[in-house]
């Protein structure tokens, strides 16, 4: 947690990274916290230390505050999915209905068709596999850099 200056952001990615491969030795995690009223004191440690990390980086309260926010669920090392169509990979069926969905929806319809996500390897969702977590982990984390006073 020594990171300083720009080193905040390594930091906080090891940090959220390292959660996830803990999420993802278990996936029922994910559900059992987006559950959960209360944060246990485990996870209020762990939001603490990440605090720490943006503190010691530059990072006022309110800027550290809204940057949580954007994080989401990702500070935790998963992020929840917008909808959930089931856990199975994509079918001749469910790909025929894409199809015919094509003239109402065409850019919706070209997504689903151009990006499979039939991968077996996928990890905590239907959607969120490793590059799909790490891509949104660094958009947010460079934004927040962009708007991160000099320390």
């Amino acid at each position: 947690m020594g990171a300083t200056g720009a080193d905040w952001k390594v930091a906080a990615r090891t940090r959220i990274l390292s959660a996830r491969t803990v999420l993802l030795r278990h996936p029922w995690a994910p559900r059992v916290i987006e559950t959960r009223i209360n944060m246990s004191p485990a996870v209020l440690h762990y939001f603490d230390g990440l605090l720490g990390i943006m503190r010691k980086g530059g990072f006022s309260y309110d800027l550290a505050h809204h940057a949580l926010h954007a994080l989401g669920s990702r500070a935790l090392g998963f992020t929840q999915e917008l909808f959930n169509p089931g856990d199975e990979p994509a079918d001749e069926e469910s790909m025929a209905v894409i199809e015919d969905l094509a003239g109402s929806l065409p850019h919706l319809a070209g997504m689903l068709t151009e990006v499979a996500h039939d991968d077996p390897d996928s990890t905590l969702g239907w959607c969120d596999d490793q590059t799909e977590f790490e891509f949104g982990l660094d958009l947010i984390l460079d934004g927040i850099d962009r708007i991160r006073p000099e320390a």
